[in-house]
């Protein structure tokens, strides 16, 4: 069930594949939302420096204090307790306030740009057409909807924000230090750039292959969680349960194992960052002893300094995790722009007028160069005409009706409306002239009413209920215990396939489209009501155009024109007598 995907991953970690950083994708994502929310991340990362900056000068200052109350001992009063023991207290409040405000600000504006982003990547996907939908699976489009986009606030949160609040911290303290202790400031200096610049950049570039096979582990695994779910009835009763959970427990096992090689890199980091902090907190008490022996500086001084040190470095930790992140971040990154690039070009040069004719000229289209399918599509649909359209399955008549809803692309010939090409005009525009009703229609999870306004959002209830009564289900709406409340469930599943291919018609009628396209509308229903839909036809689209595509036979009168699609061509079609017996005027 998973062995494509996995295949996928396995090759994705392959040495010379991706096994090198790589943030090009996350810098062309976050930068614009970013300059978006600039005045909420400036503010946090304001806060996050006052923090920092506050948790080392309470160290310091009270490391300080302690050491000079120990010195004077007996001596208390002459020792002027109020200025650092106020000082220590006044620090410690700004640090906690800061460190509210900070989380509060970072994380709120964090939230708002990856809110911003879902909606930017979404509103693409709706653009796509649906030989560009069908390069991703469902579980795997979520995965980067939900989980790659939420593993991008490491981004700001662990990377970026850390990573300047230790920069310019680092750069106070160093000056500090510098004043007291030249020697002692170079040292420190130069241990500190070690782990601001080239050991988080190592960290990253240790786990950038593993980081980004356990974002694809983690979309194969719900990927496989969608599949079990929808299919449990067949996995169960084909005996396939096993295998399923065998692949999912192996996904779950590689997921783990990279996620372990993340631990124990950020575990590495970690121990640098002790041995370095320890470092220069030995090299800061070395250099500094001469200098207390010489009177340069004093013991209070001196033990302030080591402690600050010792504070600065703990701000490097949240840094060293991100580090260790980057890889799964940055991967993630480039699975969310490879699903926002392959959106089309939406430009538009021309609006569609209200109402017009729909003109198919040499229609030309094969989904493979050396098999035939469609050649030369000529159909003309004038304003209020009903047109019917038979062929053989697998002939091209679902191919053709795509073409028409503009799911793909023709590869010769064209589609007017009104004298407009199809590609010279926005899909929306398109979309609201044309609604289709395909052969296999979805209901989604909600109310009666939610699936009905999906054609009509502005529609009132008269409305609603005229266009069930239209297609014969007012009545059994009404039956129901909240009637255009009732909830449906997923995909319908409390309507039989009679009701729900009802329901789905009822919603394009309330679409305002100028011309309806029904694929294989009775499918399913009986003879008599079969007969019953056709005959309804006339009534339900007297002011409208409509392209039905079936292969049952439909009385005479119900439409102006039939045609069968053969060899790729459509060729005048003789109805047979069965309609005689029900012939409209």
């Amino acid at each position: 069930m998973s062995a494509d995907m996995n295949a996928d991953t396995r090759a994705d970690t392959k040495p010379g594949l991706r096994r090198r950083l790589d943030t090009r994708a996350l810098r062309r994502l976050l930068k614009p939302l970013w300059q978006r929310q600039r005045r909420a991340l400036l503010l946090a990362w304001l806060l996050a420096l006052i923090t920092a900056l506050a948790a080392v000068g309470l160290l310091g200052v009270a490391g300080g204090f302690i050491t000079a109350t120990a010195l004077v001992t007996g001596a208390l009063a002459s020792f002027n307790l109020f200025v650092p023991s106020a000082s220590v207290r006044a620090l410690a409040f700004i640090r906690i306030l800061s460190r509210y405000g900070e989380r509060v600000t970072g994380h709120a504006a964090t939230l708002r740009v990856l809110a911003d982003l879902r909606q930017q990547v979404f509103a693409r996907l709706l653009r796509q057409n649906a030989a560009q939908l069908a390069r991703w699976r469902d579980g795997d489009v979520v995965a980067r909807l939900t989980g790659d986009i939420d593993a991008l606030d490491n981004a700001f949160l662990l990377i970026a924000l850390p990573w300047l609040v230790a920069a310019l911290c680092g750069l106070a303290v160093v000056a500090v230090l510098a004043f007291w202790l030249p020697l002692a400031a170079l040292a420190v200096a130069a241990l500190w750039l070690g782990l601001l610049l080239p050991v988080p950049w190592l960290l990253a570039q240790r786990v950038a292959a593993s980081g980004q096979a356990r974002q694809q582990q983690a979309a194969e695994l719900r990927q496989q969680v969608l599949q079990a779910v929808d299919g449990h009835a067949d996995v169960l009763a084909l005996g396939a349960d096993a295998r399923a959970l065998h692949a999912a427990a192996d996904t779950a096992a590689q997921l783990a194992a990279h996620a372990r090689q993340e631990a124990r890199v950020r575990g590495l980091g970690l121990a640098l960052l002790l041995l370095l902090a320890g470092l220069c907190l030995l090299a800061v008490a070395a250099l500094g002893a001469p200098a207390l022996a010489q009177g340069r500086i004093s013991g209070v001084w001196l033990v302030g300094l080591v402690l600050a040190v010792a504070a600065l470095f703990e701000s490097l930790a949240p840094l060293l995790r991100g580090a260790s992140r980057l890889g799964a971040t940055a991967a993630a990154a480039r699975r969310i722009a490879a699903l926002d690039a392959s959106a089309p070009d939406t430009a538009v040069t021309h609006a569609l007028p209200e109402a017009g004719a729909l003109h198919i000229e040499n229609l030309r289209y094969r989904h493979h160069p050396t098999l035939p399918l469609l050649e030369g599509i000529d159909l003309h649909i004038a304003p209020g005409e009903r047109v019917r359209m038979a062929g053989e399955s697998g002939g091209g008549k679902s191919t053709l009706l795509a073409l028409l809803m503009r799911l793909i692309a023709p590869q010769g010939g064209r589609i007017c409306w009104g004298g407009v090409e199809s590609h010279a005009a926005s899909l929306a525009d398109w979309h609201q002239r044309i609604a289709w009703l395909p052969q296999q229609p979805v209901l989604f999870m909600g109310s009666v009413r939610d699936n009905l306004l999906i054609g009509q959002p502005d529609a009132h209830d008269d409305a609603l209920w005229q266009a069930l009564q239209a297609v014969g289900l007012a009545d059994e709406v009404r039956a129901l215990p909240k009637g255009l409340d009732e909830w449906l469930g997923e995909a319908g599943r409390t309507l039989s396939a009679g009701q729900a291919r009802r329901l789905a018609l009822a919603r394009v009628l309330l679409s305002p489209a100028a011309l309806v396209v029904l694929d294989e509308p009775t499918e399913g229903l009986d003879a008599q009501a079969e007969l019953d839909f056709f005959l309804r036809l006339p009534q339900l689209f007297a002011e409208r155009s409509l392209l039905l595509v079936t292969h049952a036979e439909v009385p005479e009168g119900v439409c102006h024109q039939h045609w069968l699609l053969r060899d790729g061509r459509l060729q005048p079609h003789e109805t047979t007598g069965m309609g005689m017996q029900h012939h409209l005027p």
